[in-house]
C-alpha cells in the first residue's frame, strides 16, 4: 500500500511547485504592471501640471510682438526681445496666469515675472488687479498729453491706496519709473507699460517700498512682464517634499522637518526683525496702509547678510482697494468674506455684505508665522519672555480702540527683546 502512494506523492510534489511558481509570476507581473501605472499617471500629472503653469515661451512671445509693433516699451524689452541678453530659466509659477522664472540679465541674477491672460474666475485678485486693460496694453490712447497721464494715474492711485496727502509724491515716482530710457520725457509706448504695471499690487509696493531694505530692487520692465533681484535664500523655512511623501507625514512632524535647516538662532533673530520691520513699513505707511493677507514662509527668504526680503508680494494689498472690494462682496457667513489665506472679515448678516475690517492686523500674522521658527533652539534665558510676547502679539485683534497703541508697544517689545539678545554677537552685522 505503502508503495502505491509513492508515486502518486512524488507526482503531486512538482504539480504544487508548479502551480506556486505561476501564482508567484502572475503576483509578480501584476505589480509591475501596477507600478508602471502608477509611474506613468505621475509623470503625465507631472507633465500637465508643468505645462499649464511653465509658459514663458507664451508670455515672452506676447510680449515681444506688442513691443516690435510699438505697442509697448520698457527698460528689459530691447534684452528680451532684440539682443537675447535677459533670459528666463528655471520655472518657478505656482498659477498659470502669473508666469514666475528665474533668470539672468547679462550679469545680474533675477526673478522675471509675466502676467498671462485674464482671470476666468471669480477671484478677489481679479477684482484688484483688472487682467482685461493690462492684457491689452489700450491705455492711454493715441493723443493722450503727459499731464492727461498724471491725472489718469493720479486717480488710480487714489483709488488703490485711499485719498493719501502725499499721493502726488507717489504719481511722481510712477512717472519716474514709467520713463524707462530716463531721458526727462514719457513716450505712448511707456506710459502704456507703466499703466498695465501699475495695475498689479505686486508691482506697487515695490515703488513704494523702493527706498526700504525688505523688498526686492526693481531691475527693470516690458510691459506688465518685469524684473526683480533675485532673493538667494527662499523659501524662509521649510523643506520641499515630494507631494506623495507629503501625504504621509504627521502635520507634527511636518512642521518640525520644516526647521531642520533653519540658519542659526541669532541669524534667524536677525531675519525675524526685519520681517517685523515690513510690517511696520507697510502698516500706516507713507502711501497709506497694507495689508498682509499670506503671511507664509513661501513669501519671504533672506539674503547672504541675513536680511529679510519679500519674494511674494501678490497678496500685500493696499487697504483702501481691499475695503472697497469686500464692501462690495455678497455673502452668508464669515467664510464668504476671505481674501488670501490670512485676510478674514465678518458677514453682515442684516445687509447680506462682507464688512470692510480684517479681524486679525499683520503684526498678528507675523507672528504666527514666525513662532515656531523663532521658539525652535531659542537660548534658554530668553526662551520663557520671549514664548510670552509671541503668543501676546498673536491674540492681538483688528478694529479696536487700543489696537493702534498694542500694535506699537508689542513690535517694540519684540525687537528690543530680539536685538538685546544678537546686537553683542557677529551674527547681528
Amino acid at each position: 500500500m505503502a508503495r502505491g502512494l509513492l508515486p502518486w506523492i512524488c507526482l503531486r510534489k512538482p504539480i504544487y511547485i508548479q502551480a506556486r511558481f505561476s501564482y508567484l509570476h502572475m503576483k509578480y507581473l501584476f505589480f509591475s504592471w501596477l507600478a508602471v501605472f502608477v509611474g506613468s499617471w505621475v509623470v503625465y500629472v507631472e507633465y500637465s501640471s508643468y505645462t499649464e503653469l511653465c509658459r514663458g515661451r507664451e508670455c515672452k512671445n506676447a510680449i515681444c510682438d506688442k513691443y516690435r509693433t510699438g505697442v509697448i516699451d520698457g527698460s528689459a524689452c530691447s534684452s528680451l526681445c532684440e539682443k537675447d541678453t535677459l533670459y528666463l530659466g528655471k520655472c518657478l509659477s505656482a498659477k498659470p496666469n502669473n508666469q514666475v522664472y528665474s533668470g539672468s540679465w547679462g550679469d545680474l541674477e533675477g526673478i522675471i515675472k509675466c502676467q498671462m491672460e485674464e482671470v476666468p474666475h471669480y477671484d478677489l485678485v481679479a477684482e484688484m488687479e483688472p487682467r482685461k486693460e493690462t492684457a491689452s496694453f489700450d491705455k492711454p490712447t493715441k493723443g493722450t498729453s503727459v499731464e492727461k497721464f498724471k491725472e489718469m494715474v493720479l486717480g488710480h492711485l487714489k483709488t488703490k491706496v485711499g485719498d493719501q496727502a502725499n499721493l502726488q509724491n507717489l504719481a511722481t515716482l510712477v512717472l519716474g519709473v514709467a520713463d524707462a530710457n530716463k531721458d526727462g520725457q514719457i513716450s505712448l509706448s511707456e506710459a502704456r507699460s507703466a499703466w498695465a504695471l501699475i495695475q498689479l499690487n505686486e508691482f506697487l509696493l515695490a515703488v513704494v517700498l523702493q527706498d526700504r531694505e525688505h523688498t526686492p530692487k526693481l531691475l527693470g520692465f516690458c510691459g506688465d512682464l518685469y524684473v526683480v533681484e533675485k532673493v538667494p535664500y527662499a523659501p524662509l523655512y521649510g523643506l520641499s517634499l515630494p507631494w506623495l511623501l507629503e501625504l504621509w507625514i504627521p502635520a507634527g512632524l511636518r512642521r518640525s522637518m520644516d526647521q531642520w535647516v533653519t540658519p542659526s538662532w541669532p541669524r534667524k533673530a536677525k531675519i525675524s526683525i526685519g520681517l517685523l520691520e515690513l510690517v511696520e513699513d507697510v502698516f500706516h505707511g507713507t502711501y497709506g496702509s497694507f495689508l498682509m493677507c499670506d503671511v507664509s514662509a513661501a513669501g519671504f527668504g533672506y539674503t547672504e547678510r541675513h536680511d529679510l526680503k519679500v519674494v511674494d508680494a501678490r497678496r500685500i494689498v493696499p487697504e483702501a482697494a481691499f475695503q472697497e472690494a469686500m464692501r462690495e462682496r455678497r455673502c452668508e457667513t464669515d467664510a464668504d468674506c476671505v481674501y488670501g489665506a490670512d485676510c478674514l472679515t465678518t458677514c453682515d448678516l442684516t445687509k447680506r455684505r462682507c464688512t470692510t475690517e480684517v479681524t486679525r492686523p499683520n503684526l498678528a500674522k507675523a507672528c504666527g508665522a514666525l513662532k515656531d521658527y523663532l521658539l525652535w533652539g531659542a537660548p534658554s534665558d530668553v526662551r520663557e519672555e520671549l514664548e510670552k510676547q509671541l503668543y501676546a502679539c498673536i491674540a492681538l485683534k483688528g478694529a479696536t480702540e487700543q489696537m493702534e497703541m498694542e500694535h506699537s508697544l508689542i513690535l517694540n517689545n519684540l525687537k528690543t527683546l530680539l536685538w538685546k539678545r544678537i546686537s553683542h554677537t557677529k551674527d547681528s552685522k
